[in-house]
């Protein structure tokens, strides 16, 4: 069973699972996974260090991020050792991550992968998509700051609301790209739903919808399969 958190009476961070080595919560839309610089922020990184210090005085170590609008499960570690374990051996540790997305529009197709070039623009606080040519030379590629990204995509449904109709899509990250289902969304035309830095026309939920709902990975310390499931949020089912 999930606990509570705390902070202030409106701060909420449920914590899925908790050992002596690692923390799952399930961050809610709106909640940055850590600080932008900006003076008082409140992020899962900073609810989650006054709760370590208070049961134990430990201390909590990022392992990877969810975008501030983006909701559902994330991983931190609670001790520097499990942190390098886990970010060093990331593509081997992590056996599965899936997120749902309402995406604008019908989709026709029922399954299938995504694969292009993505650049960081650090300036424009954006993610530039580029299609892949078979004659690209990846080391050349990557020197120029254009990273390999791939997702594999289903679709779930069609919904209708406010006479439009939207898709429900799982995505399965193959790679794990800043912006990476975002910027996939928007280069095949759908974007998700809410994501206004991606082109999106229509907000349906008053929030960016997407969610990282499947978070499947090998313990670094005991070895064992660990998965976890979050429920979709209100709105995603109609």
């Amino acid at each position: 069973m999930a606990k509570n958190l705390r902070k202030h009476s409106s701060d909420r961070l449920p914590i899925v699972y908790e050992d002596q080595w690692v923390i799952v919560v399930d961050k809610p839309a709106g909640l940055l996974s850590m600080s932008t610089g900006g003076e008082g922020e409140t992020t899962a990184y900073s609810i989650l260090t006054e709760y370590v210090r208070s049961q134990s005085g430990g201390r909590i170590f990022i392992v990877h991020r969810l975008d501030r609008e983006t909701s559902g499960l994330l991983l931190f570690a609670k001790d520097y050792q499990t942190k390098e374990l886990l970010q060093q051996n990331w593509n081997e540790i992590v056996l599965e991550r899936k997120y749902i997305a309402l995406l604008e529009g019908r989709i026709e197709s029922e399954e299938g992968w995504i694969e292009t070039w993505l650049r960081d623009n650090p300036k424009s606080m954006s993610v530039s998509c580029m299609e892949i040519n078979p004659r690209d030379d990846e080391q050349r590629m990557n020197a120029l700051g254009w990273k390999y990204a791939s997702s594999h995509c289903r679709k779930i449904s069609e919904m209708e609301i406010d006479a439009r109709i939207y898709t429900m899509v799982e995505f399965e990250l193959e790679t794990g790209r800043k912006n990476q289902i975002r910027v996939h969304s928007r280069w095949i035309g759908h974007p998700v739903a809410g994501d206004k830095k991606y082109e999106a026309l229509t907000n349906p939920l008053g929030r960016l919808a997407l969610h990282a709902q499947t978070l499947s990975f090998v313990h670094p310390h005991t070895g064992k399969t660990m998965t976890f499931t979050s429920r979709l949020p209100k709105g995603f089912h109609r």
